[in-house]
């Protein structure tokens, strides 16, 4: 491809609205424009980037025995309701209704498109197990989107469902797409781990995550390095040690705390440290209000509550300032489980079980609760865990030290069981002429995000630093004068030679000066730059590796052999 015909708007200021420099890049290099918020267009340097990380996935996929299909973004509404998604999913669901008033969405998932079409069409056990995936554009209209093309409202994803026979299969099937997924990301030359995560809204049991990690990653992960467990902050169990478990159980006490409200407060106030202290969080959940309490010192964490309220992430919230008031009778900063107004579910975290003589709020403004127990004092649900992981905890797996990491969520794997046979009654006949419900499985990879991801890991001040399994181009050979006949003639005679070996070069032949061609090259973040400049009358031109940016000097006849060289030994 000539510059000179190319359509690449790249750009010398960086965006204000971006902040990863994932996004900054992308929308500089002239690869993506944003159309609305968390809507982009793919420009054709961004494009090919994008069906070079498609055509990996596919070719994977297709390894691992999947078949490649397509089925329609538009979905009907009442599939949906079947399986009782239609409400769960809530807000970042797309939906509109067509002429005749029946109800429709723009697919967010496409588990119950895929379960009814293989309700419909598969009767027996001899024609499992099946995968089956898609690559195609995803929609959810997200509460904020950001992040370039990390958190959109339209992405492209591939989608695999596996179908089986038994949980055995399931699993099966589970571990051939974890080893696929492994050789889609690193032929696209990502670091990265995989967590256990959270099935959310995609239920079913066990569920993984690949994280590609990032400085600036949008998902905080836990992992421990004397054994396997990993886990993102959400999922991660939390293992918390109680430190005032030990002496005589004392008498409850109110005591006057005139505008101390924070645990900041309460500590000073008190001489005494935050584990001291229990927090009693006041929620909304769905239709009723809820109190929750933790330890002092540590943060709630809210997947766990929703889990442990059977509600979904979208129908909870933080109390407002008037619910506060008329279930605890006193300004925010003071609820405690003695005496709430209104009778509310009020969870615990099990641990508080074991502390002693703890201080809480005493639902009156200005005063508080000291040497109050559980089991004396109050009572509630007992949820196992409540608490959000962190940094220098133990591993819950074999007690050794959790370290802390960031990343993006790139591809995620999950064994669905049958929610979505039994919710659509899809059904199979077995050896034996029974019939029994098919075990399911859901496999995604972020294609769009797995472009931003791999310029996270690979970029510099100046640019991208594409690995070359996903560069828009290989080679860009760059002509620095093309008024000087001879730079013209070695520079075209080049491009001629590597475009016959099948190598993707482009040739920057624009009338701009030379500086201006150097940033763009840096920027787009092609591999190999040859640079034919004064000496190339000499047949001398300049080979520059865009990882390094170390520059070499070389012979026109040479350019050909060091570029194979070169290319067979890097991604």
């Amino acid at each position: 491809m000539r510059m000179s015909k190319m359509y690449m708007p790249t750009l010398r200021e960086v965006p204000s609205e971006a902040e990863l420099p994932s996004h900054k890049l992308l929308l500089r290099a002239g690869m993506i424009r944003k159309l609305v918020s968390g809507v982009y267009s793919y420009l054709p340097l961004g494009y090919r980037v994008i069906r070079k990380i498609e055509n990996i996935v596919r070719e994977e996929m297709d390894a691992s025995g999947s078949q490649e299909m397509l089925l329609s973004a538009i979905q009907p509404a009442e599939l949906w309701k079947e399986t009782g998604r239609w409400d769960d999913f809530g807000p970042e669901m797309f939906r509109l209704y067509d002429r005749n008033e029946r109800e429709f969405c723009l697919g967010p998932t496409h588990e119950e498109i895929f379960t009814d079409l293989i309700r419909n069409e598969v009767k027996s056990y001899k024609q499992l197990p099946l995968s089956l995936y898609q690559i195609q554009t995803k929609y959810r209209d997200e509460k904020r989107p950001r992040f370039g093309l990390m958190r959109c409202r339209e992405f492209i994803m591939k989608d695999a469902y596996t179908f089986d026979k038994d949980i055995e299969g399931m699993k099966e099937a589970y571990q051939i797409m974890w080893k696929a997924y492994e050789k889609i990301f690193d032929r696209c030359g990502l670091k990265y781990k995989v967590v256990e995560g959270d099935s959310g809204a995609m239920g079913g049991s066990d569920s993984h995550e690949f994280i590609a990690l990032a400085e600036m990653g949008e998902s905080e992960i836990c992992y421990c390095d004397e054994c396997d467990y990993a886990a993102t902050f959400e999922k991660a169990n939390c293992v918390y040690e109680v430190k005032n478990k030990d002496g005589e159980t004392l008498s409850k006490e109110k005591v006057h705390t005139p505008n101390v409200k924070t645990i900041e407060q309460l500590v000073e106030f008190f001489d005494t440290e935050a584990y001291s202290f229990v927090k009693t969080l006041l929620y909304k959940a769905k239709d009723e209000v809820v109190a929750v309490l933790i330890p002092g010192d540590r943060e709630l964490n809210e997947l766990k509550l929703c889990h442990a309220v059977n509600v979904n992430e979208h129908e909870l919230e933080m109390a407002d300032e008037e619910t506060v008031k008329v279930i605890t009778g006193a300004e925010v900063g003071f609820a405690g489980p003695i005496g709430l107004k209104k009778d509310i579910r009020v969870f615990v975290d099990s641990r508080i079980k074991q502390m002693k003589n703890i201080i809480v709020g005493a639902n009156q403004t200005d005063y508080h609760f000291k040497n109050v127990n559980y089991g004396i004092d109050f009572n509630g649900e007992i949820v196992d865990d409540l608490i959000l992981v962190r940094e220098g905890d133990k591993c819950p797996k074999c007690g050794s030290i959790l370290k802390k990491d960031r990343g993006n969520e790139v591809g995620n794997i999950f064994q669905l069981g049958t929610k979505y046979s039994d919710g659509l009654n899809a059904t199979f006949l077995d050896e034996n002429g029974k019939e029994r419900k098919f075990y399911m499985g859901s496999h995604g990879v972020g294609v769009s995000r797995t472009l931003a991801a791999v310029i996270e890991q690979y970029h510099d001040e100046n640019g991208i630093k594409w690995p070359l399994s996903v560069a828009p181009y290989h080679v860009i050979v760059t002509i620095v004068n093309t008024k000087d006949g001879k730079q013209v003639e070695v520079g075209e005679k080049l491009y001629k030679q590597l475009l016959d070996e099948g190598i993707e070069v482009i040739l920057d032949d624009r009338k701009e000066r030379a500086g201006v061609k150097f940033k763009d090259a840096e920027l787009i973040g092609v591999p190999f730059r040859v640079t034919v400049g004064r000496n190339a009358g000499e047949g001398i031109v300049e080979f520059v590796a865009r990882e390094t940016m170390q520059k070499e000097e070389i012979k026109t006849d040479e350019v050909l052999s060091i570029v194979k060289e070169k290319m067979a030994n890097i991604i």
